[in-house]
Formats: structure tokens, sequence, C-alpha cells
């Protein structure tokens, strides 16, 4: 029997050999299992022949039925929670009833396993040592162009959920927004029968997409290299000082906002050189 606590638990992504036998073992042997779709885990949940009662714990759920489960293992129960496919809180509900948890000081063991994000950066080709997931962008067109736009010079590999009917006019706006040569990954159907990774510059993916109508299917993971570090413009001795002497006073980024003021100089040139004197 597990002991009173929260058991955030992976479950396969596609493939359901993917389930690790101690995901199993603590659904089995929980109080009660927390679903984002109690339909859709069902069937999980009767392939391992894991009889334990489902709750619905989903995007929607009130601080009522987090506090409910949070009561559950106050009074000595224990509970899992998973969501539909993958690790819970990676762009899946969860986060609210993990903090009320902690906040209650409840505790929370992880059951770690399957989780796209990091199954489509292993097999991607692109620098894994430094990778920042970004969930899903923004549906709306203009929205989407400005937070691509903002992660644009980021140096890091990004990484993305995009469903199938965007991810056209996603790629799209890679291209014109981040340049058509960067590189990116479409990971499809990670672990599934259908699973596909189509690479190469912007514009080649982008053709790929448009010229197959089944790349427009499915579980998509996005993968874009990040932009190549920048040679810094150099700093006179003024514009050096200026920096130094608010820098001293201020918040780096303050700092650089006031001397772009003074000296004409991109604030953004202005922190970098003071972040690469530190």
């Amino acid at each position: 029997m597990n002991e009173p606590a929260l058991y955030v638990v992976a479950t396969p992504i596609g493939n359901l050999g993917d389930m690790v036998p101690r995901a199993v073992e603590t659904l089995q042997t929980v109080d009660v299992i927390a679903a984002e779709d109690t339909r859709h885990s069902a069937k999980l949940l009767e392939h391992f022949h894991i009889e334990t009662p489902l709750v619905a714990y989903h995007d929607h759920s009130d601080a009522q039925r987090t506090l409910q489960l949070v009561a559950r293992i106050q009074a000595g129960q224990s509970v899992a929670l998973i969501s539909d496919a993958g690790t819970p809180l990676v762009s899946d509900p969860g986060y609210q009833l993990v903090a009320a948890a902690r906040a209650a000081g409840v505790r929370v063991v992880p059951v770690p396993g399957a989780c796209a994000v990091i199954a489509a950066l292993s097999a991607s080709g692109l620098p894994s040592d430094r990778f920042s997931f970004e969930g899903f962008l923004p549906a709306k067109q203009v929205a989407r162009s400005k937070r691509l736009a903002d992660l644009a010079s980021e140096t890091q590999t990004l990484i993305f959920y995009e469903a199938p009917h965007r991810i056209h006019a996603t790629l799209t706006d890679v291209a014109e927004i981040m340049g058509a040569d960067r590189t990116v990954v479409v990971a499809r159907e990670l672990t599934k029968t259908f699973e596909t990774f189509l690479s190469g510059s912007a514009e080649a993916v982008l053709a790929k997409v448009a010229a197959d109508s089944n790349q427009q299917r499915g579980e998509i993971v996005l993968l874009v290299a990040g932009a190549p570090k920048q040679q810094l413009v150099e700093l006179d001795g003024d514009a050096q000082r200026i920096m130094s002497l608010l820098a001293a006073e201020l918040p780096p980024k303050r700092a650089s906002a006031l001397a772009e003021q003074i000296t004409g100089v991109k604030k953004k040139v202005l922190y970098q050189w003071y972040v690469d004197q530190q």
C-alpha cells in the first residue's frame, strides 16, 4: 500500500510498452486516481488491469476539487495524478494541485516516464545542452508572430507543442520571423505507428508539410534551433563608464534602459556587455 502522498505519474504518449512497472504498481495501489479525462484513462487502466477508482481533474477543475484531493491525502489516503498522455503538468493540468499539496505540507512523489518534449529533443539532432520548452504558441496569428519575434534572438533550442491544423501556419511564421534558413524539426506521432521526424530549414520543412497532408495530422512537437550568438558591438569608453556607474546603483536591466537614453546604444547591447563583464 502506498504512503499518503500525491503521486505524479507519467503515462505513455503512444506506445503502451513505455509504461514503466513502477507507474503500474503505483496506480494499482493508490486509493484514487485523478485523471485529466476519465474516459480516456479508463482504457489505459483496463489494459494494465488497474481497478483503482478514477476522479476527474482537468484544466477546468475548481479550487474546491483541488482542496478535496489534498484533504483526502491529509486524511491518510494516497492520490495519483495522471494526464491523458506523458508527464502531468508539462502543458497538462496539475500545477494547482501540486502547489496546493506542497503548501499543505503534503508529500509529492514523482513517478517519471514518457515525456514528448524530452523524447523529441533526444532524437532531433539539435543541441540539447540548453533548451526552453515554450508550450503551445498562441492560436491567433498576430499573437503567435509576436511571441516568435520575442524568442527570435534566443540561442537555446526552442521546443513547442503545436496543433496539427496550425502547423503549416506556424512554420510559415517561423520562416518569416526567424528566417527561412533557421533549422527546425517537426516530430510527429512520437512512439506511435506513423512516427515521423522532418528536419531541415524552416523553408524546406514547410514545403514538405505543405506537400503531404499526413504531416498535418496527429500529435506534434516542433523544435527550432537557437539563434546564432551575435557578435556584440564594442562599447566606447563613455558608454562603458555610464553603464558601470548605473549598474552599480540599479538592477542591470533598469540600468541598461537608462544608459540607452543617455548614450543612444541599444539597451540589449549595453545589458549584454555588462553581463559579459561579470
